[in-house]
């Protein structure tokens, strides 16, 4: 005799309950607090400026549009004239991009030198971490624009040899925060299981501590990206930055500070320019959800 089977549920009272609709999850932005989109916002406009700048500059970048100088703000230059009556808004936005790249590759060669480094030291034994932090912090003891002054009166001044010095500049703090990170991380129950499975080093240092410091680092990067910009516009504000034909915001600053003198509003265009990248890119930072833990292990690594 066949067996009985349950009838199907009727659309009754009695029936079962029908299944609830499934929801489609919520698309969530993240989670910044108001200075943090502030800054969000601010660094989207450099980035975009960056980015998008010299397609849109009104005027090329050395073309000499008025014969008055130090221009006041007007319809066809909205941030005025520089020295030579060239159109101020296209040369900070020339600027801009420069400084940009500038400043994130000198930024991504310190946090990656600086990274490995620290990795290095945490996986390698003690006679190793010794030495590099010896070397480092003899580097790290002198300031960052006098090093960068004696590189640069030493070797000239260019492009690669200014990203290179403020990546070797700031490479001894980033490395302080990676070795913290990844000695503390090391002692971990999984890294101890790893190590005792035979794993050897490069897969304990890429795949058992790099993903779980990845996010300090990245705030950190951001840091050092404000630190760069400031000593790369202070080393062109001297003239030992970037040199014509070139011009980063930085040397925009020192070309028109003649201008002071009569109260040139574009004096200040550049300076400002300088002031949202790094003002924003510190409201980003810390705006982040778990700013302060993070902040905490800064200071506890650059406290050793």
């Amino acid at each position: 005799m066949p067996a009985p089977h349950s009838p199907a549920p009727s659309s009754g009272g009695g029936g079962a309950a029908p299944t609830p609709p499934v929801k489609r999850a919520a698309l969530r932005l993240p989670s910044l607090s108001l200075s943090g989109w502030i800054g969000a916002f601010m660094v989207a406009l450099a980035l975009l400026v960056a980015i998008f700048g010299p397609v849109l500059a009104p005027y090329p970048v050395g073309a000499i549009v008025t014969q008055d100088v130090f221009a006041p703000f007007s319809v066809h230059l909205p941030l005025g004239s520089d020295y030579l009556g060239r159109d101020m808004l296209s040369r900070i936005m020339y600027g801009t991009r420069l400084t940009v790249l500038l400043a994130l590759a000198a930024a991504l060669f310190a946090a990656f030198c600086g990274t490995g480094l620290g990795l290095l030291a945490a996986v390698a034994g003690r006679a190793v971490d010794e030495t590099m932090s010896r070397i480092l912090d003899a580097v790290s003891s002198i300031p960052t624009k006098m090093f960068a002054l004696m590189i640069v009166a030493a070797f000239g001044s260019s492009l690669t040899l200014l990203v290179i010095t403020a990546g070797i500049s700031y490479t001894p703090g980033a490395y302080r925060i990676a070795r913290s990170l990844a000695v503390n991380i090391s002692a971990l129950e999984y890294v101890q299981v790893a190590k005792v499975r035979g794993e050897n080093a490069i897969y304990i240092c890429c795949v058992e501590i790099l993903p779980n410091m990845i996010h300090p680092m990245l705030a950190d990067l951001g840091l050092r990206f404000v630190f760069v910009v400031l000593l790369l516009s202070s080393l062109s504000f001297l003239g030992l930055g970037v040199q014509p034909p070139y011009a980063d915001l930085g040397s925009l600053v020192r070309e028109n500070i003649a201008g002071l003198g009569d109260g040139a509003p574009v004096v200040l265009m550049p300076a400002i320019a300088i002031a949202i990248l790094t003002v924003g890119v510190n409201l980003l930072i810390d705006g982040l959800p778990g700013r302060g833990k993070r902040l905490r292990l800064r200071r506890a690594a650059e406290a050793r």
